[in-house]
């Protein structure tokens, strides 16, 4: 994403992760760690996706670290598409090690975003400060719905021409939580011309948690 951008990697639950981290600039203190998670590995989906790097760039420049990395089987991160249930436990490895303690943000696009919505629900019993999901697959996996305590810190984008994920998917699966859902007129799934609009939701979003 920039030049400060650090690569590292770390030991998964099939073997080696590899990641990125950017940070906000120097003599800013981080008002926590967002781990990202991006869209679906069987369709090109990596940690370099230009949607997974504006969200990124939404959190760093709101003050935040951001942590982005690649599942099993994409890039440089060993083992295999497990269909959402290996990649849910490589994302909470991701947590454990880049964001022990303290708080927390989580965010997905599409595949990860299902993939997200299992991750807060796994880590009920620790405070998530914020949750971003973007493009949520609703009509493709099973996502979690998101308890009802985190509504006002969970923010949920879908573009109103989604293509990939159709919108009326997408409310069904808020409807039944009451769950807003902001959409961008006219937006596709990748929300081509869109990024900037994107990003200034995100971070119009954090700076409410």
């Amino acid at each position: 994403m920039n030049t400060s951008t650090q690569k590292f990697n770390i030991k998964g639950p099939a073997g080696s992760l590899s990641a990125l981290l950017d940070v906000p600039p120097e003599g800013v203190v981080p008002r926590g760690t967002a781990v990202i998670a991006h869209p679906h590995p069987l369709f090109g989906g990596t940690m370099d996706n230009k949607v997974v790097q504006t969200i990124a760039r939404a959190f760093v420049q709101s003050g935040w670290r951001a942590v982005r990395f690649n599942f099993r089987g994409v890039g440089g991160s060993e083992g295999a598409y497990d269909a959402g249930r290996g990649e849910l436990q490589d994302l909470l490895a991701l947590v454990a090690h880049s964001a022990p303690e303290g708080v927390l943000a989580l965010a997905g696009f599409s595949f990860g975003a299902f993939v997200t919505s299992h991750a807060v629900a796994a880590l009920a019993a620790r405070d998530v400060s914020a949750v971003v999901l973007v493009g949520t697959a609703a009509s493709r996996f099973t996502v979690a719905p998101i308890n009802p305590e985190l509504h006002e810190r969970t923010l949920v984008l879908h573009g109103e021409a989604d293509d990939t994920v159709p919108l009326t998917d997408a409310m069904a699966w808020a409807r039944p939580q009451s769950l807003p859902i902001t959409v961008v007129p006219g937006g596709g799934h990748f929300f081509h011309g869109q990024l900037p609009l994107l990003r200034s939701l995100v971070a119009r979003h954090l700076r409410t948690v």
